[in-house]
């Protein structure tokens, strides 16, 4: 079966399961995919073969001895240049760091390889990982496989790129403010942003984080459906006690009652008519799934939105020095306009910002108690024109403000789901679903029953 690579990680587990493919098999399938299509795209930066094909045969060999080879039992995915991975550069988009090699893995990339996924290559990211685009003066220039004049989003733009083009089944991804939900958005997929303390990570190739990236910043998967997302979710949110916020939470909290809310225009954000066309058509497909959905405004978002900038600001501006270091063309104007948006804090600014996350966080569980979902855009627009938010200060805004809900939604925790819901032309869109914290389980029911209604997104050719 030359054209493993395009099944479902689902469904490549249980052939690999059943004895019906062999582990190496599907890894031979997709490194050949890998090395047909990734030329086009630049969505994998480091390949490693070898390291692959060994990893498939011990699949194979535990399998042989009627052991369980987990729940990822064959299944070829990616994981982002921003985590550790034993024995390869944690570039995170850097020159700087191109020579930071990891000697332990991610607990995220520790419960992949459990689960018995097959890391097969590590995937592109901007600079710093600070942009909704990718590129970057290490690796170069990810381009959008449907599309190569819109962006793949970022900044887990390797990875949706790569699930897109089917070079993986499931990609890894991380999210501070947007970096796997708007890549999904963009490759048209879907993707999950978990709630703070659902996955363990952490990169020993450096101190831990501050409070804002403790806060805010979160592993997650991107896959082509919901369905594998589901348990790409439960095999990254395995126990480990090296992350000290990890959470003993059950994965699927059952839902509480089918009710979602719908919001077109959150706080006030100017969407264009196709990102509303697409909220509407998501609704209906829930109210045809059996859910009730009403329309209504949600919680503020402009509020946490600043708040959530400030606190992830703050982490650069105590070392300014680093992005002039690494001197990266783009990185220097996104740092310099994020400057001038952001005010200044000082240590009572940052308090004070913690201080106001506890009271919005308790305005959006109490409305997401009474709503256990809600949908609405993950941009204002479309997917951006490639590198739009470096082509002047007004692009820059045009692109901040757009960007409304991923910004704002990680400063509370909360967990977000990408939903592809079409094709417009040679553009993807979808819509964002929220829930309270935990309840990862809600966004995967709706995510679906919306996914149902229309039609999975599949591997593609890259355009070109």
């Amino acid at each position: 079966m030359s054209d493993l690579w395009r099944q479902s990680a689902s469904d490549i587990a249980q052939l690999v399961k059943n004895g019906d493919v062999s582990a190496v098999e599907v890894t031979q399938s997709a490194l050949a995919r890998l090395g047909k299509v990734n030329p086009a795209v630049n969505a994998v930066v480091t390949e490693m073969p070898e390291q692959a094909l060994s990893e498939a045969k011990r699949i194979d060999e535990t399998i042989a001895k009627g052991n369980s080879a987990g729940i990822l039992g064959g299944v070829p995915i990616t994981v982002k240049v921003n985590v550790d991975q034993a024995g390869h550069a944690t570039t995170n988009g850097l020159r700087l760091q191109r020579d930071l090699i990891a000697t332990t893995d991610n607990p995220v990339v520790s419960n992949l390889r459990k689960a018995g996924a097959i890391i097969i290559g590590r995937t592109n990211t901007p600079a710093f990982s600070l942009r909704w685009f990718t590129r970057n003066s290490i690796h170069g220039h990810t381009l959008n496989p449907h599309n190569p004049k819109i962006t793949p989003g970022g900044s887990s733009g390797g990875a949706a790129a790569a699930v897109a083009a089917g070079i993986c089944a499931i990609g890894h991804g991380s999210d501070i403010g947007g970096s796997i939900r708007y890549p999904a958005y963009a490759c048209g997929v879907q993707g999950l942003r978990p709630s703070l303390g659902r996955i363990p990570a952490m990169n020993f190739t450096g101190p831990d984080r501050h409070i804002g990236g403790q806060l805010m910043a979160v592993s997650g998967p991107i896959a082509r459906s919901v369905a594998d997302i589901r348990i790409a979710f439960e095999a990254m949110a395995a126990e480990d006690l090296r992350d000290p916020w990890w959470t003993p939470v059950p994965v699927n909290i059952p839902l509480k009652r089918k009710r979602a809310a719908l919001t077109i225009n959150p706080d006030g954000l100017d969407v264009v008519p196709e990102v509303e066309q697409a909220l509407r058509d998501a609704a209906n497909r829930l109210e045809h799934a059996g859910w009730q959905v009403i329309e209504t405004e949600c919680p503020p978002l402009r509020k946490p939105a600043l708040l959530q900038a400030t606190l992830w600001l703050a982490d650069f501006r105590r070392n300014p020095q680093i992005i002039s270091d690494e001197n990266d063309p783009d990185a220097n104007f996104i740092y310099a306009q994020m400057d001038e948006l952001c005010p200044k804090n000082d240590l009572n600014g940052v308090l004070d910002a913690l201080q106001t996350r506890a009271t919005l966080l308790r305005e959006w569980q109490l409305f997401l108690d009474e709503y256990p979902v809600l949908i609405c855009p993950v941009s204002a627009e479309l997917p951006f024109p490639d590198q739009l938010d470096v082509e002047s200060p007004a692009a820059f805004r045009r692109v901040m403000e757009a960007q409304l809900t991923q910004i704002g939604l990680p400063l509370m925790g909360l967990p977000g789901l990408a939903v592809n819901t079409g094709m417009i032309g040679n553009t993807p869109v979808g819509v964002q679903l929220v829930a309270g914290r935990y309840h990862e389980n809600a966004l995967l029911l709706a995510g679906e029953a919306i996914e149902s209604g229309g039609v999975t997104p599949s591997a593609i050719d890259p355009v070109q």
